[in-house]
């Protein structure tokens, strides 16, 4: 058993997609998404370790309390950003009854691999493989 005295924090990677994997996070509204995340953490008291909105994903390092599942921080981030981005941007509503899907991958993350974690995120829009819009068959 951890004294009183003791502290934890945890370290979630957590990635989430729109309904469908659309890429409707794009413009101001990826610029939007990224606001509401930060609020929400800062609300909440998280840590936002990075965090990076993709076309068709969100990826996001997060210190948490013990206390809160990854699935809850998760879902915090997913109905707060829902609501608000839904009512700023109406195309959302009209092109998705349902912003985000209702998965979720979330992953407990070690001091050790935090950094791991860190730069695969911040390196995303690097990957040779990801292709642009109209490309491929």
């Amino acid at each position: 058993m951890c004294p009183r005295l003791c502290a934890r924090i945890c370290t979630a990677c957590l990635v989430w997609c729109p309904k469908y994997r659309r890429p409707v996070l794009g413009g101001r509204g990826a610029v939007r998404l990224d606001e509401l995340i930060r609020q929400k953490a800062g609300e909440r008291g998280w840590e936002i370790v990075t965090l990076e909105v993709m076309p068709d994903h969100v990826h996001l390092l997060v210190k948490h309390e013990p206390k809160s599942s990854a699935s809850y921080v998760a879902n915090q981030f997913k109905g707060f950003s829902s609501r608000i981005l839904r009512e700023e941007f109406p195309h959302l509503r009209s092109q998705l009854p349902i912003l985000w899907s209702s998965s979720c991958f979330d992953a407990s993350v070690s001091a050790v691999s935090a950094d791991t974690m860190r730069r695969h995120i911040d390196t995303q829009w690097e990957r040779p493989w990801k292709k642009q819009k109209g490309e491929g068959p």
